[in-house]
């Protein structure tokens, strides 16, 4: 595992936010948003963090997820029943990491997994796999190590799970699991306008609904943000302008 995830991770675990965890593992999420870009390649254990999702929330994300897959013509979704905290809920397979410009422009992915591209980094995922019987266990900030008993345990009773709508996103090498990497994508974008998703009043206000369900923990968690939702028009922006001038580096 290590060759393959880049760095001195063994099991490496993420933990996030409700209803973002669950919504990740169970194939509905294909991009987990970031302010830093993924450290590895592989499987990625996911974590689901102590504070309880407010109802609010959870409707504000499933709206937004309802209306993305709607553009690609999916509308039955089965969302979790529960969204359970402070377990460990499965796995996906971190396959690569793009800028949120190089995304929203990439033509090869369907346009809801476009609309994910919603902050600086997008850590691409597939093949989620969840606990039959989440694992109650206490997380840690950035990828961490799964403690060694946790992941013998972990690892026999995941569950592999199928998704609304799988993607497979292409690697510009197939030889070099790394070669989806921040900037991979750019010298086939130059001149590329990002495709402009025609929205529906209700897939705007689910983006909007969105954006305000994350703000509640970017804003106190800015040093570590765990995901966020806000950033879409900035990153269609810094796509628009990055066609004019290859010089923009608005974004960190």
């Amino acid at each position: 595992m290590e060759s393959r995830n880049g760095g001195n991770y063994k099991n490496p675990c993420l933990t996030m936010h409700q209803p973002w965890a669950s919504l990740l593992v169970y194939g509905i999420k294909r991009v987990e948003g970031r302010s830093w870009p993924s450290p590895i390649r592989g499987r990625l254990w996911i974590h689901a963090a102590s504070k309880v999702p407010d109802p609010e929330t959870i409707k504000a994300m499933e709206d937004f997820y309802r209306e993305i897959y709607a553009v690609n013509g999916i509308t039955d979704i089965k969302f979790p029943e529960y969204y359970p905290v402070s377990r460990l809920l499965g796995c996906v397979e971190v396959v690569g990491c793009v800028k949120c410009e190089e995304l929203v422009c990439w033509e090869e992915v369907p346009e809801g997994v476009r609309l994910e591209g919603q902050t600086d980094f997008c850590w691409l995922c597939e093949k989620p796999e969840r606990l039959i019987v989440p694992f109650e266990m206490r997380g840690f900030q950035r990828v961490y190590n799964l403690e060694r008993k946790i992941y013998d345990a972990a690892v026999r009773g995941l569950c592999p799970v199928k998704g609304p709508l799988p993607v497979k996103f292409p690697l510009p090498d197939p030889r070099n699991p790394f070669s989806l990497k921040p900037g991979s994508l750019t010298s086939n974008l130059i001149g590329v306008k990002p495709h402009e998703v025609e929205k529906s009043p209700n897939l705007t206000a689910a983006i909007a609904g969105a954006q305000t369900a994350a703000a509640q923990f970017s804003k106190r968690e800015q040093s570590y943000p765990s995901t966020s939702i806000g950033d879409v028009l900035n990153c269609s922006q810094a796509s628009r302008s990055k066609n004019n001038s290859t010089e923009d580096e608005r974004r960190p």
